[in-house]
């Protein structure tokens, strides 16, 4: 999830159509230019090599049923678009959905270069870049270890995870070290702490610690960008 701000201006994004490492190109409705929707940067036509990154914003992959529960007075996306007919956003574990074939089948459907064999290409991660250093954590690990305390480039991270909705927010912990307790999260040192989309809050609220944007990608997707990224193994 990005800004939509060039340079403090705003514009629209559109699809451009095309494919880089089965990823898609977006483009900008002011310059033109086609732009790397994996990592918010420009890669072809007027801002090409100008430096310019898109600012970066935290999202979570969940559940509408999750996501309602925790906020009530959320507003959606509406499917009767006027576009197309309302059935035709079909879940994607349905037979008719659009790309229930592609989901269903391990396979990609366009060619991906840079590959690694140590995750399957479909595999859900979780991907964390810091000061240059990129890691991935498979959803799947949250089945085990619901709370992962760990470092990466010299940050120290907490990432709250689900692995029955695909959920996992990442957090800075302040020198602290995290545990499950219900809902909620207790620290080393006793302390109950709210998880909310901005920060972790201190249950008396003397304390915040700052929520920290990721990326929930297909795995060849995240190696396809990030060749040099550390995988996290669950212990």
């Amino acid at each position: 999830m990005y800004s939509a701000k060039i340079n403090g201006e705003p514009t629209t994004f559109g699809t451009s159509g095309m494919l880089y490492q089965s990823n898609k190109l977006m483009y900008d409705r002011t310059t033109n230019s086609i732009w790397n929707q994996f990592t918010g940067e420009p890669v072809v036509g007027p801002l090409a090599d100008s430096g310019i990154k898109l600012d970066f914003f935290p999202s979570v992959l969940t559940t509408w049923e999750e996501w309602l529960a925790e906020h009530p007075d959320t507003t959606v996306l509406d499917v009767d678009t006027g576009v197309y007919s309302p059935t035709v956003y079909a879940h994607e574990w349905e037979p008719h959905a659009i790309y229930f074939d592609y989901f269903s089948s391990p396979r990609t459907m366009f060619p991906v270069f840079n590959r690694d064999e140590a995750l399957l290409p479909k595999e859900t991660v979780i991907g964390v870049g810091i000061n240059g250093d990129y890691k991935a954590y498979p959803v799947s690990a949250f089945a085990d270890e619901p709370v992962i305390n760990d470092v990466v480039g010299g940050q120290e991270i907490v990432i709250a995870g689900s692995s029955t909705w695909g959920t996992g927010r990442v957090y800075e912990r302040g020198g602290r070290t995290f545990a499950e307790e219900g809902d909620v999260l207790r620290d080393s040192d006793g302390a109950l702490w709210a998880i909310s989309e901005d920060a972790l809050t201190r249950a008396d609220g003397a304390e915040t610690l700052a929520r920290i944007p990721t990326i929930t990608s297909f795995w060849h997707g995240w190696f396809s960008f990030h060749p040099d990224t550390a995988r996290y193994e669950s212990s």
